[in-house]
């Protein structure tokens, strides 16, 4: 298999949401042709795919079609079956490996790795029964978060345990599965790190990313973090651990709790260009979509540097609930950029785009992209 893919050499994508979508534009861009496999039809990567193969992950045929189609497989989402991934091997690379999204897809494997990495993590017990999880509550003390061990994102697949007499209602919640009990964090601000590192080995990162969520889903985020430079170091140099650790090529997320007495806790990560760094394509001189796209066709990583401070903004299906949204209002705002996603179906919490805003300081980017977001909703504005 070829260690080095140049263009026009063709990228398989597994996967085809919006981090799909913005890998392709990248690798457009580049010269590169893009073929993207997942179940759904017009999807955001399959409006800018060469070709859009419409199969199950299962359909391990198809699977092996596509791979015998393209120069190099990667994905945009972790829950990709194992099985899809060494269907695909068989015929080309596949990055970030099998190994990586084996870890990421369970988070007791991914807490078992934190911890064996002498990793900073909250204390967390792993229980597949709800005997398993009254002892581990007992352990782990009140209160708690109880989380199933697998595909759980955006908030999904979690509840609050306060009481040890809520255990059974919290367990038949999550549906009587594998899960993870983990301590309660109270803390004061949330932070990722998107890196990436190369087949040579070489690591890049585009610093600390403070992220506020709503709902548990992620409203905005700004760079550089408004943390103290140690804080932001720490953080850098614990998602360096983790793609080593990993032998990680291409792009992966580490996200963080930093709790009030400035201590920080690694929560989650996730093998792919993630939503906090959406930012990137706008504001930095190599976006995490190029960077990808470096990392596994075995090119030199490019330059991570943010010239100036930015914010990203999600815009949800919520805000398509009084009609199509004030788009020319918003980009009446200086420095404010629009991606919308391709996506037919605004439903509430849906991810349908985002905005960025770039500014001379992280306080007016902020400002900058929450203005632009109040002016899409027409009630504010009269026509």
């Amino acid at each position: 298999m070829k260690e080095t893919i140049l263009p026009p050499a063709t990228i398989g994508i597994l996967g085809s949401g919006q981090l799909g979508r913005m890998l392709a534009i990248e690798a457009r861009k580049m010269g590169y042709g893009v073929q993207v496999l997942s179940p759904d039809r017009n999807s955001p990567t399959g409006q800018i795919a060469d070709k859009e193969w419409v199969a199950a992950y299962d359909d391990l045929e198809r699977v092996r079609q596509f791979a015998q189609a393209v120069d190099v497989i990667t994905h945009e989402f972790e829950n990709v079956p194992a099985a899809t991934v060494d269907a695909a091997a068989d015929f080309v690379p596949v990055r970030p490996s099998r190994h990586v999204l084996h870890v990421a897809q369970n988070r007791a494997r991914e807490k078992s790795f934190f911890a064996a990495e002498g990793l900073p993590v909250a204390p967390f017990r792993a229980v597949e029964t709800v005997e398993a999880l009254r002892v581990a509550l007992a352990e782990i003390g009140t209160p708690a978060i109880l989380k199933t061990a697998a595909f759980g994102y955006d908030g999904k697949g979690q509840t609050r345990i306060d009481d040890a007499s809520d255990v059974e209602d919290a367990w038949q919640t999550l549906g009587d599965q594998p899960c993870v009990l983990e301590a309660f964090v109270p803390f004061e601000r949330e932070l990722s790190v998107v890196a990436a590192r190369g087949m040579d080995g070489r690591f890049v990162h585009y610093g600390a990313i403070e992220n506020d969520h709503q709902n548990h889903i992620l409203d905005f985020s700004i760079a550089p973090a408004r943390v103290p430079e140690a804080v932001a170091t720490q953080a850098v140099a614990l998602a360096r651990e983790v793609l080593e650790g990993l032998a990680v090529v291409g792009v992966l997320c580490v996200e963080y709790f930093l709790q009030g007495d400035g201590i920080l806790l690694v929560n989650e990560i996730a093998p792919r260009p993630h939503n906090s760094g959406h930012l990137t394509f706008d504001a930095a001189i190599t976006s995490q979509f190029e960077q990808q796209l470096r990392a596994v066709c075995g090119l030199p990583l490019g330059d991570t540097t943010l010239p100036r401070p930015a914010a990203m903004a999600n815009l949800l299906g919520d805000l398509w609930q009084q009609g199509e949204p004030a788009w020319a209002r918003a980009l009446a705002v200086p420095g404010v950029k629009l991606h919308l996603y391709g996506k037919a179906d605004a439903r509430v919490g849906r991810k349908m785009g985002h905005l960025t805003a770039t500014a001379p300081t992280v306080e007016e980017a902020v400002a900058r992209v929450q203005e632009a977001r109040s002016r899409l909703q027409r009630s504010d504005v009269a026509e």
